[in-house]
C-alpha cells in the first residue's frame, strides 16, 4: 500500500518531508514540513550583520555558509522515526552581492540590501533617466541595495579587485554551491539584481554593460522550481541527507513570504515586518509600474510578486526601546536584546496620531516608495508635552505609515488590494497588530505559526518533486489565527495624517542630501582633545 504524502501510514511507518531553508538577515531558519504543513523539526543559527564603516553592511559569507549547514544537521538530527526528507528548498534575503575568485574562495563580504554605498551610483542613474528605463525592463529599482548599482561601485571604486572575481553571486548561490559545487541563481533571486529581464527571462545586455560583467562571470539561470541539484556525497553524509535528495534552488524571501501566508492570489497582499518591512501582492504576469514605485520580482514561471520594501521595520522600534529606556530590562526575544515590549505598553498609553508628532523612521536611509538613500530619520512637531511614549509610539506609526504608502503606491500602480494577511515577529505585540490595521484601514489576517519564507520554500520545493500540484496549496494550509478589524475612530486619524509624511519627506529632502555631504567630515563618537603640549624651550 502506498502512503498518502505526508501522512505517517501505520503500516509504511513513511513520513515525506521537504526541509525549507530560510537564509534571512540575522539568521537561517531550517524547518521540516510535511504537505499538510505541519512541522516536525526546526533549527536557527544566527550571524551578525557588520558595519564596519558607515553606509557598510555586510556579512561574512563562510559564517553564513557554516550557520546553514549547522542548521540543516540540527533539523535532520531531530526527525522523528518514519520522517524521509524528499527535498531541501531555499529562500534567501535579497540583494545580496558576493565576489569569488575560480576556486569558490569569497574575494568580498557578502554586501546586504542594507548596505548604501553605491548611493551615487544609484542617484546618476536615477537623475539620468536611465534608472527607470532599466526598472521597466528588470523589475528592480534603481537603489544602492541593488547588486547593478553594488557592481558598478566595485567597477568604479575598486577595479582592480572587480576584475579579479571569476563569479558574482548572491549569499544563497554560495550555500547551494558549497553544497552541491554548482553556481546556479534563480529567477526569483535574479529578477532582483536589477540585471535580469523579466520579458526574456534573461540577463539584460545593457545591465551587464553598466555592471561591467558578461554572462559567464553570473551564476546560470535556471526556475525556482529547478530541482536537478544534488548534495556532493561528503556533504549529504555530514548533513545526514539521503545521498540523491533532490536540491531545490528555490527564490526569494520575500515573493516566498507571500507563499508561506497564503497570500498567493490576485488582490490578497503579504504584509511582512522584521528587521525590515514589505508590502506585496502576487500577480499573474510580470507588471511594472511606469513611475517606478514599485518592484516586481518573480515567485515562479506564471507568478511574480509587486510591491515595496521598507528598510526600518522592527529594527527602528528596536532603537526606540534601546534609546528611549534602556533602564527597562525586560527582553523581546522577537527582536533581540533591546527592551521593546515595555516601552510598547507605554507607547500604548498613548492615543493615535501622537498629539500631532510625526516620525520619518529612516534610521537606515529607505526604500519604498521614494527608493532613495538620502533621507534620514526625523521627528517632526515634538513640544514639550510630548514624553518617550509619545516617540517611541511616533516610531511605529511612522512605520505602518510607510508600508501604507507603498499600499497607495501599489494601488496607483493598478494592482488591486482587498486583503492583507500579515507575519513576522513584531505581531507577537497587539499594538502592533491593532496599529497596522488602522493605518492600513482594512481589516489584518495574522496566520497561525509559520514563519512565512521557510514554508514558502518548503512548499515551492513540494511542487518541484511533485508532492503538491500547485502552490495554489498554499491557501488551505494556512491558519488564520486572529482577523483584526482596524477602529473607524483610528482609522481617521491615520488617514488625515498621512500625507504629512510625504510632504515632511518633500520639504526636508534638500536638508537630508546636504547632511550627506557633510557626514563624512563630521565625528560620530566624542573623542577627548588631546592634552596640550608645552613650548620646548629654545
Amino acid at each position: 500500500m502506498t502512503a498518502e504524502p505526508g501522512i505517517l501510514n501505520a503500516s509504511a511507518g513513511v513520513i515525506d518531508v521537504v526541509l525549507g531553508v530560510d537564509l534571512g538577515t540575522t539568521a537561517t531558519k531550517v524547518v521540516a514540513f510535511d504537505v499538510h504543513g505541519q512541522e516536525h523539526a526546526s533549527s536557527s543559527a544566527g550571524y551578525p550583520l557588520l558595519e564596519p564603516s558607515p553606509g557598510e553592511a555586510v556579512q561574512d559569507p563562510a559564517e553564513i555558509t557554516a550557520a546553514a549547514l549547522r542548521a540543516i544537521r540540527a533539523v535532520t538530527a531531530e526527525l522523528p522515526p518514519g520522517a524521509v526528507v524528499r527535498a531541501v528548498s531555499f529562500s534567501s534575503a535579497l540583494h545580496s552581492l558576493v565576489g569569488v575568485d575560480a576556486d569558490g574562495v569569497a574575494l568580498t563580504p557578502s554586501i546586504t540590501w542594507a548596505d548604501i554605498r553605491a548611493n551615487k551610483q544609484a542617484d546618476r542613474l536615477r537623475t539620468s533617466g536611465k534608472g527607470l528605463e532599466l526598472q521597466l525592463r528588470t523589475g528592480t529599482p534603481t537603489h544602492p541595495m541593488s547588486p547593478l548599482t553594488k557592481l558598478m561601485w566595485f567597477r568604479e571604486e575598486d577595479p582592480e579587485l572587480h576584475a579579479r572575481v571569476a563569479t558574482w553571486a548572491g549569499i544563497k548561490e554560495v550555500v547551494v554551491h558549497a553544497l552541491t559545487g554548482e553556481w546556479v541563481t534563480d529567477h526569483s533571486v535574479a529578477s532582483a539584481t536589477g540585471l535580469f529581464n523579466l520579458r526574456s527571462r534573461s540577463w539584460d545586455r545593457e545591465a551587464l554593460e553598466l555592471a561591467g560583467v558578461g554572462p559567464e562571470r553570473l551564476p546560470r539561470l535556471v526556475a525556482t522550481t529547478y530541482a536537478g541539484l544534488r548534495p556532493l556525497p561528503a556533504v549529504a553524509a555530514e548533513l545526514g541527507l539521503p545521498a540523491d535528495v533532490p536540491l531545490v534552488v528555490g527564490g526569494g524571501d520575500g515573493p516566498l513570504a507571500n507563499l508561506g501566508i497564503g497570500a498567493v492570489k490576485p488582490g490578497v497582499a503579504a504584509c511582512s515586518v522584521g528587521t525590515s518591512g514589505a508590502l506585496r501582492v502576487v500577480v499573474e504576469s510580470p507588471s511594472v509600474d511606469p513611475q517606478g514605485r514599485v518592484f516586481c520580482y518573480a515567485l515562479t514561471e506564471d507568478r511574480w510578486a509587486v510591491g515595496g520594501a521598507i528598510t526600518n521595520g522592527g529594527v527602528a522600534v528596536r532603537w526606540a526601546g534601546d534609546t528611549m529606556a534602556p533602564e527597562l530590562e525586560e527582553l523581546a526575544p522577537e527582536l533581540g536584546d533591546s527592551p521593546v515590549e515595555p516601552v510598547l505598553d507605554l507607547a500604548a498609553s498613548v492615543p493615535p496620531g501622537c498629539g500631532g508628532l510625526v516620525m520619518l523612521p529612516y534610521l537606515l536611509s529607505e526604500r519604498a516608495p521614494h527608493w532613495t538613500s538620502v533621507p534620514s530619520a526625523a521627528y517632526v512637531g515634538l513640544t514639550r508635552a510630548h514624553g518617550r511614549a509619545h516617540l517611541v509610539r511616533a516610531t511605529l506609526e511612522g512605520i505602518c505609515q510607510q508600508l501604507a504608502l507603498v499600499l497607495d503606491s501599489m494601488r496607483a500602480a493598478g494592482n488591486e488590494v482587498h486583503e492583507v494577511r500579515a507575519t513576522g515577529g513584531v505581531f507577537a505585540s497587539r499594538l502592533w497588530r491593532q496599529t497596522l490595521a488602522d493605518v492600513l484601514g482594512m481589516p489584518v489576517s495574522f496566520a497561525k505559526g509559520h514563519e512565512g519564507s521557510s514554508f514558502g520554500a518548503a512548499l515551492l520545493g513540494m511542487q518541484a518533486v511533485g508532492l503538491v500540484e500547485s502552490v495554489d496549496a498554499a491557501e488551505a494550509l494556512i491558519e488564520i489565527e486572529e482577523v483584526v478589524a482596524p477602529d473607524p475612530a483610528a482609522v481617521s486619524v491615520y488617514a488625515t495624517l498621512r500625507p504629512l509624511y510625504s510632504e515632511v519627506y518633500a520639504a526636508l529632502l534638500p536638508a537630508f542630501a546636504r547632511i550627506r555631504e557633510l557626514e563624512e567630515s563630521l565625528p560620530l563618537a566624542y573623542s577627548e582633545p588631546a592634552e596640550p603640549q608645552e613650548l620646548a624651550e629654545d
